[in-house]
């Protein structure tokens, strides 16, 4: 998805639909490949982010002078930073689209970039990940300030609005290939009219924040964390109502629904409350469950399970 045809493909597609009432029943292979891609339940977080998003898109319309303010996702492994960050650029996408549709036989706008920050960023591999998105002419020769002249004027010109840059940790500004890269960034929010959305794993603990290039993005951007969801959140449970989400849009014909709630402590005992651990469960049991034949999950099928390490270190008991 780091390139416009990945992107828009991506964004166009329609995602997943849950069986419908009525609706015939669909083939063991439509089934395995229904719940290997799956639905995107939406998160507290998914909900904050877009709320956010919005907010600086309209806040940095017309702002000319200074970088416009930015979003850092962060948070732990697995807790679904990415699934936000798209679920935002997606929505983006298609609102643009629908408002400004394009002419009979020319492209779209290009309204959303959506770019991994590779790893070792320098400032030139950083600035060529920007102009790979759009196809942008580059040669060996040349320089990092001429790769970046032709992102801004593309970008500028193809309407880009939204830029979203993951993995975002990879930074290191304590570096000098880092500080670089940082001083890159910072001179493309302040050339591109586009807000910037970054994601990454635990980034108020990296580097990313330290020192003087550390202190503008602070300044500049709002932090969101996708942590886990907890148990309980006051009077609402919000991981049990993620659980009656996912168990909803399944699509076996024996299970019985319910079931999946009840086992809610299970399920944050095995996930540490990580949405993308949990999410991963459920879809491989509802695999699981087509192969087999039970057509059903169980708290013995999600135990037979093995998750990622994350999740199977949590799950193992202390010992001194």
């Amino acid at each position: 998805m780091t390139t416009w045809q990945g992107w828009h493909r991506f964004a166009t597609t329609e995602p997943p639909a849950p069986p419908q009432p009525g609706q015939a029943p669909r083939s063991r292979e439509q089934r395995l490949a229904y719940h290997s891609r799956f639905v995107t339940v939406r998160t507290p977080a998914i909900d904050t982010l877009a709320h956010q998003v919005r907010a600086l898109m309209l806040l940095g319309r017309h702002q000319a002078v200074t970088a416009r303010p930015s979003v850092i996702v962060t948070g732990p492994a697995a807790a679904g930073k990415t699934t936000a960050l798209l679920n935002v650029g997606r929505a983006c996408h298609l609102a643009h689209l629908r408002k400004h549709p394009a002419p009979p036989g020319h492209r779209p706008q290009v309204p959303v970039a959506y770019l991994l920050v590779p790893p070792g960023a320098t400032a030139k591999t950083l600035t060529l990940e920007f102009a790979r998105y759009l196809a942008i002419p580059t040669t060996p020769r040349m320089t990092t300030a001429q790769i970046t002249d032709a992102v801004c004027h593309t970008y500028t010109a193809a309407g880009v609005r939204l830029v979203l840059l993951d993995e975002i940790h990879r930074l290191n500004p304590r570096t000098t290939t880092g500080a670089q890269t940082a001083d890159l960034l910072k001179d493309l929010t302040e050339r591109l009219p586009a807000t910037f959305v970054y994601a990454g794993i635990d980034v108020a603990a990296t580097p990313l924040f330290s020192g003087v290039r550390g202190a503008q993005l602070a300044g500049r951007a709002s932090l969101i964390t996708c942590g886990p969801l907890p148990a309980r959140h006051g009077h609402a449970r919000p991981f049990t109502d993620v659980i009656t989400d996912l168990e909803g849009a399944l699509d076996l014909t024996a299970h019985r629904p319910g079931t999946l709630p009840r086992h809610a402590p299970y399920l944050h005992q095995r996930t540490a409350g990580r949405i993308g651990s949990l999410t991963r469960l459920i879809r491989q049991a509802a695999l699981t469950a087509i192969c087999d034949g039970t057509e059903k999950i169980t708290k013995t099928s999600l135990d037979a399970i093995q998750l990622d390490h994350l999740a199977e270190d949590q799950r193992r008991p202390r010992t001194r």
